[in-house]
């Protein structure tokens, strides 16, 4: 792309964000207040859904977004049935575009803009929400400014409303400046990314199998390692095994007859301690944590079931599979003990995940050359803790020779993410949406390869 059409590009581009931010910051407040969680995503995937076919991509929804027998962690039928009543009563919902495969909780959804030859270019935002309750005093700006959470149990305490507002706003931007681009572009707005359950039903659907460039990206805070507006790149995100544990003994009369009974409780109770002590390993950093345990039902009956939820997380993928291992042996082990039986199923799993140095620097050189107002952390290829199940889309890309990358655009945020506190400087989605549109018109420049 000639510096003459990249200037005019870009130059139109700050135009569409000025004039449509509050738009686009009204589209975060509406799913912010109707805060959906994995798997539950149907007034989201509507709404987003409505938009790309208004824009004119190409949309794919239902089984066309994501496998469904890839996915994990998915709610009963019962919790599917009762959240699409809520859906179709909520003030709103685009009742036209919200379907029966959403309503079967086969959400999330895929738009496409083809610009000819050229480099596959998917950018990819997550949607959900987490299971918790949104704060209701009047010192929360989203109470007070009428936008909280109006699902009991649901909240947006990590950003992901903000992700599913830049992705409409990058795909706004885009289609006006698609005379530019070159190639394909697919926007992917990715469900159940909390609890790590989403992101491999959007690989197995076969989304990044053609991909070329692949970016992905997080709202950070201010007062994080990162010390600029951007990061363009991440690694080290830790790979991890959600495990749901069930183990099933013999109820009996804990006084009369204990000798009958096989001690679910007892079971689970030994699992949770030998699990903690999983040795470490020496390759990398390795995390443990049973998270919950429910047992028993009276303090004269001898439980007959137990179920807990537990975790394992390792440095590499490797690290990781030893940790689930060894999980596993324990809990059947633990239930052998007792005379019981245990049943293991995986509800999430993620990778570890790198960026491609040559990406990084490409989206480096392009935000500061175009977007001068922003500012670039002085580490562009920081390090990440947590986990996040983007890094089984990176890893598909990577592995038939695409690159990928994790950014971070940091904003002012009232209370931590995962809180009940949380908030975010609506600020972040025009700065964000402008990131991504420079890298991508870049990309699709018809030179990008």
């Amino acid at each position: 792309m000639s510096e003459a059409i990249a200037k005019e590009s870009i130059a139109k581009m700050k135009e569409i964000v000025t004039a449509r931010e509050a738009a686009w910051t009204a589209i975060r407040r509406t799913i912010h207040k109707h805060p959906e969680t994995g798997w539950l995503e149907m007034r989201t995937s509507a709404i987003i859904s409505e938009h790309l076919n208004a824009l004119g991509y190409t949309v794919l929804t239902g089984s066309q977004a994501v496998s469904p027998g890839a996915r994990m962690g998915v709610p009963d039928r019962e919790t599917l049935q009762v959240h699409a009543r809520l859906v179709e009563q909520q003030e709103g919902t685009p009742l036209a575009y919200l379907t029966d495969e959403m309503r079967e909780g086969l959400t999330g959804v895929i738009g496409e803009l083809d610009c000819g030859p050229g480099p596959v270019v998917a950018l990819r935002f997550d949607i959900d929400a987490l299971p918790m309750t949104e704060r209701s005093d009047q010192g929360h700006r989203p109470a007070r400014e009428g936008f909280a959470s109006t699902v009991p149990g649901m909240m947006h305490a990590c950003g992901h409303d903000a992700h599913a507002a830049i992705g409409l706003g990058i795909a706004e931007v885009l289609m006006s400046l698609r005379v530019h681009l070159h190639g394909r572009l697919r926007l992917i707005f990715q469900p159940a990314e909390e609890g790590v359950r989403g992101a491999g039903a959007i690989a197995a659907a076969g989304h990044v199998d053609d991909v070329d460039y692949f970016i992905g990206s997080h709202v950070a805070p201010t007062d994080s390692l990162d010390d600029g507006d951007v990061t363009a790149g991440t690694w080290g995100s830790l790979a991890t095994s959600k495990l749901d544990v069930t183990f099933l003994g013999e109820a009996a009369h804990a006084g009369g007859y204990p000798e009958q009974g096989r001690n679910a409780l007892l079971a689970a109770a030994a699992a949770v301690l030998s699990l903690h002590a999983i040795p470490r390993h020496s390759g990398g950093q390795s995390r443990v944590n049973v998270g919950t345990l429910h047992a028993g039902g009276g303090r004269n009956v001898v439980p007959d079931r137990a179920f807990m939820q537990v975790e394992v997380r390792g440095e590499t993928t490797e690290i990781n599979d030893y940790m689930e291992q060894q999980a596993r042996a324990i809990c059947n082990g633990a239930a052998a003990m007792q005379g019981c039986t245990c049943e293991i199923s995986l509800a999430g799993q993620a990778e570890s995940q790198h960026s491609d140095p040559a990406l990084i620097k490409r989206i480096a050189d392009v935000t500061a050359r175009y977007l001068p107002e922003l500012t670039l952390s002085s580490e562009q290829n920081a390090r990440n803790w947590g986990s996040e199940d983007i890094s089984i889309l990176m890893n598909r890309v990577q592995a038939h020779g695409g690159q990928a990358t994790y950014m971070r655009v940091m904003t002012p945020m009232a209370g931590a993410q995962h809180t009940v506190s949380f908030d975010l400087d609506e600020r972040v989605i025009g700065r964000s949406v402008e990131v991504f549109s420079a890298a991508v018109l870049d990309l699709m420049s018809g030179d990008a390869q």
